[in-house]
């Protein structure tokens, strides 16, 4: 299996090279040349399997033997030994044909955890075969930073730096990343939007001497792996619900892109998905471009669904590759007008070819509450704002009655406490295990929107230096 760059300027590499290096060097997202085919009778043979077992067969051919199979087993049966619930990922039925999977069980209480603590361990077995270090550099809008340091803590092989928006997380969610004692772990609050935080990480990669003197990599969506790890939980729920002898839909909150494509790929991949349906807050880009075919900025607003605060949805890349039919030059010219003038479009065709596995709805803030309030009432549910928005675009975007739909819960209603108790009128408490969390020193640095800034705080602190 090799990889190649959305932007078709990169060298095609194997995953282990692709997992090190997260960005292409043009710019680009690392994706198959070609996707595996999971058949019918592969599927059958998954339903019986627990997740790590189904991890480990989803995983196989994306890695194609850079990992040995006996150590990827190793790390998935490891990665999800102590997640809170013995399911990992289970499905609750909440309607007819309506079903939630919870994807708040690991660590941080994130679907985030269910890639980034395997991801973790990969980049400890293959930097430990190579002698090597890299320094991790992510953005976050609430949940991969805290999942990202979790996955990477005190790890030898590691430094880890997240950019987070000032004032613009949960103070759970900033917790869960502040109040990590680990010297290889750097919490960043930038003064600016989660785009910005983006854009730095992007312009810090794309800066070749300070990439290479610091061996850069990354743990958010942008880095394949991450990508690859989320398509498990869709098999899963898939081949619980009957595939593939019956085809399942999906709903799904998004801002950056990376959970859907995750569900798309599997789709590529052989899983029959009827339809992936895209929820977002009033922060909707992505909502406009699947009902215009235009992608255009607008200005990023504060929402009770903070993580999906974004403009820029990286991963659309991706899918836009394969809209383009694999043209990167084509992708290349798209994404710099799109840097240029803010605003770009693909043709009628592109549209309606997208349209046929995608749809969209957006919710503001009072919308969501309601839709929690209801869900609540109707259910006996707690949802987070971003699982409440994945639930009520599934009912606005169902389709065909019979076709199972399912819901991904994408966190825990105790990082939005705020939210869900304005909502329903109940306060819901963090685990056992997190509950001294606002009891914890916290530790980060706060720094402007400025690149030379976070450059030069990167290459004071790499090195396990400390904050």
């Amino acid at each position: 299996m090799k990889y190649v760059s959305t932007r078709g300027n990169s060298p095609a590499l194997a995953f282990d090279d692709v997992l090190l290096a997260g960005l292409a060097v043009d710019g680009g997202l690392y994706v198959p040349s070609q996707w595996p085919e999971f058949g019918p009778s592969e599927l059958r043979a998954m339903a019986g399997l627990d997740y790590p077992e189904i991890a480990c067969r989803v995983i196989r051919p994306f890695v194609d033997g850079a990992i040995p199979d006996d150590r990827l087993a190793r790390m998935a049966a490891d990665t999800y030994r102590d997640f809170g619930h013995p399911a990992i990922a289970p499905l609750k039925q909440l309607g007819a044909n309506t079903w939630l999977m919870e994807l708040f069980h690991g660590p941080t209480l994130a679907f985030k955890d269910y890639a980034l603590q395997l991801v973790g361990r990969m980049f400890d077995d293959v930097l430990a075969r190579r002698g090597e270090r890299v320094t991790i550099v992510g953005a976050t809008s609430g949940d991969t930073g805290s999942a990202a340091i979790e996955a990477c803590r005190d790890r030898a092989s590691l430094d880890v730096f997240i950019l987070f928006p000032e004032g613009r997380v949960s103070d759970v969610q900033r917790r869960q990343m502040t109040t990590v004692a680990a010297d290889n772990v750097h919490a960043i609050a930038v003064q600016g939007t989660f785009d910005d935080c983006q854009d730095l990480v992007k312009a810090m990669f794309g800066d070749a001497v300070f990439r290479d003197a610091h061996r850069l990599s990354a743990v958010n969506s942008i880095n394949w792996a991450r990508v690859m790890a989320q398509i498990v939980y869709y098999v899963v729920a898939a081949v619980r619900l009957g595939a593939p002898d019956r085809a399942v839909s999906f709903a799904v909150p998004t801002g950056n892109f990376g959970n859907v494509l995750a569900g798309w790929a599997a789709w590529k991949s052989g899983l029959p998905v009827d339809r992936l349906v895209i929820g977002t807050n009033r922060n909707d880009i992505l909502f406009r471009f699947f009902e215009t075919g235009e992608m255009a900025l607008a200005g990023v607003e504060p929402t009770i669904s903070p993580s999906m605060d974004i403009q820029i949805s990286s991963n659309f890349e991706r899918l836009l590759f394969d809209m383009f039919d694999g043209d990167g030059d084509a992708v290349s010219r798209w994404m710099a007008d799109f840097r240029e003038h803010g605003s770009v479009a693909v043709d009628d065709s592109r549209l309606v070819e997208a349209r046929r596995k995608f749809a969209a709805a957006r919710f503001d803030d009072a919308e969501t509450l309601g839709v929690m309030k209801e869900a609540f009432d109707q259910t006996g549910e707690l949802l987070d704002p971003h699982s409440a928005i994945g639930w009520a675009a599934a009912r606005r975007c169902r389709g065909n009655p019979e076709t199972p739909m399912v819901c991904l819960a994408t966190a825990h209603p105790a990082k939005f406490p705020e939210a869900v108790g304005t909502a329903t009128g109940e306060r819901p408490g963090l685990p056992a295990r997190m509950a001294d969390l606002f009891e914890r020193e916290e530790r980060f640095t706060v720094l402007p929107n400025d690149l030379g800034a976070v450059q030069r705080f990167i290459e004071a602190a790499s090195g396990g230096a400390g904050s």
